[in-house]
């Protein structure tokens, strides 16, 4: 059994708006073991940087967490005060977010950027700081970093932009890492480095990493263990192997048949038909039925709990729960 450095049980996350409830993360388990990459995936909407944010304490308002347990290292972050939070936020958990250019302020430097970051945490002195940042500037692989410390933010490449961010994440030397979306905007090669340099930080410093993606080829190259999101909910989980050799729900499926292979070309490109639901508008029954081809009368009227088809291995569908009673 791996020891869990995080925890969530249940988790459910709401915007109270005029119109209505929006149950953004509805229900949602997953744990990350310690020293691993753990990877969420889904279309955009799903709920991923929504349960990221869960976790960082960063939804704005309406929103709010309404249930649920986030452990880290067995320490209910939901219970804790607003200072104790902030405390956890960047020394013990650290986010990637998805686009450099917005997220780093663009009149302060970079370097006092990251400074900042370490000094809010501990006491040590500006001095002191610099070097700490000089050294992780060098780790992430910023060449000329006391030249770069100095820069403005327009002043970078987008790949270096996200290695600054990197550096910001790992300057407090963090039990997690959580990189939402960390390669949008940058090319294929840029992409490669900075998956392959958190790769390396996770192994050199044993730090955990919660991915989130909708690129199920940078899931599959990273990851140990995958959580398919959809309408808020995990609709399948399993180690990376398992996920991807044998995959059990309708809509896993559709999203691998829709990667492009090369070695085999279709004529027609696979899709899969329609939008992620209004989730202030769900569905009766199972919230993917309306764009599964696969979906039985019950799937419009019942919600499919998740179903333990292997060690490890859940996935929420009728038709998993039929095939496994048909079995037994």
């Amino acid at each position: 059994m791996e020891e869990l450095l995080l925890e969530m049980n249940h988790l459910k996350s709401c915007f109270f708006t005029r119109k209505g409830v929006v149950p953004a993360v509805d229900d949602v388990s997953i744990q990350v073991p310690k020293g691993k990459i753990v990877g969420i995936v889904g279309e955009s909407g799903c709920g991923k940087s929504m349960t990221a944010k869960s976790i960082m304490d960063l939804l704005k308002y309406p929103g709010r967490v309404v249930e649920g347990e986030i452990l880290l290292d067995g320490k209910d972050l939901t219970k804790l005060s607003a200072r104790e939070r902030r405390k956890v936020r960047g020394e013990e958990v650290s986010m990637i977010f998805q686009e450099p250019m917005t997220s780093l302020n663009p009149v302060v430097k970079v370097g006092k950027q990251v400074r900042e970051a370490i000094m809010i945490h501990q006491k040590i002195t500006k001095s002191e700081a610099r070097e700490r940042v000089l050294e992780v500037f060098r780790q992430v692989g910023i060449s000329e970093p006391e030249k770069r410390y100095e820069c403005y933010p327009h002043e970078l490449s987008g790949g270096l932009r996200q290695r600054v961010m990197i550096a910001m994440a790992m300057v407090c030397r963090p039990k997690l890492m959580i990189a939402d979306e960390p390669t949008t905007a940058l090319d294929v090669t840029i992409e490669a480095q900075i998956l392959k340099l958190i790769k390396e930080l996770c192994d050199t410093t044993g730090m955990s990493c919660l991915l989130i993606s909708h690129n199920l080829g940078v899931i599959a190259q990273m990851c140990d263990y995958v959580y398919v999101m959809y309408a808020g909910k995990v609709v399948e989980q399993g180690d990376v192997y398992t996920l991807f050799d044998h995959p059990e729900h309708p809509y896993t499926r559709g999203l691998l048949a829709s990667i492009i292979r090369l070695e085999n070309l279709p004529e027609r490109l696979s899709t899969i038909p329609g939008v992620v639901p209004n989730l202030m508008h769900l569905p009766e029954g199972c919230a993917f039925c309306r764009r599964c081809a696969a979906a039985m009368e019950r799937c419009q009227k019942e919600r499919p709990g998740l179903y333990e088809v292997g060690e490890g291995h859940h996935v929420r569908c009728f038709l998993t729960e039929e095939r496994e009673a048909a079995h037994e």
